[in-house]
């Protein structure tokens, strides 16, 4: 069982925090001496503050920078098709 105290700052893992959870993609913003600032990349960006010592179940992989900048261009071109708005047909 690994914890957020192993991951670093500004870093991007794929984790999985319980067994029965799916993979998820994570970046590290900043820490204080208990805590880590986590966003958490989905549909949409999830912003949570996590105990160091809070569980992980596995650290999949820490993505390099070249992984980090392909996912970038993948995932914000997949934001517009989340991000839509219904026009009014009157």
């Amino acid at each position: 069982m690994y914890s957020y105290a192993l991951l670093e700052k500004n870093c991007y893992y794929l984790v999985k925090e319980k067994e029965e959870d799916t993979i998820t993609l994570i970046k590290i913003n900043f820490e204080t001496d208990s805590c880590v600032h986590v966003s958490k990349y989905d549909e949409t960006t999830l912003l949570e503050w996590r105990k160091k010592a809070d569980p992980i179940f596995d650290i999949l992989e820490l993505l390099d920078d070249d992984k980090v900048k392909e996912w970038q261009v993948v995932y914000k071109d997949n934001l517009g098709t989340y991000n839509y708005e219904e026009e009014d047909d009157d």
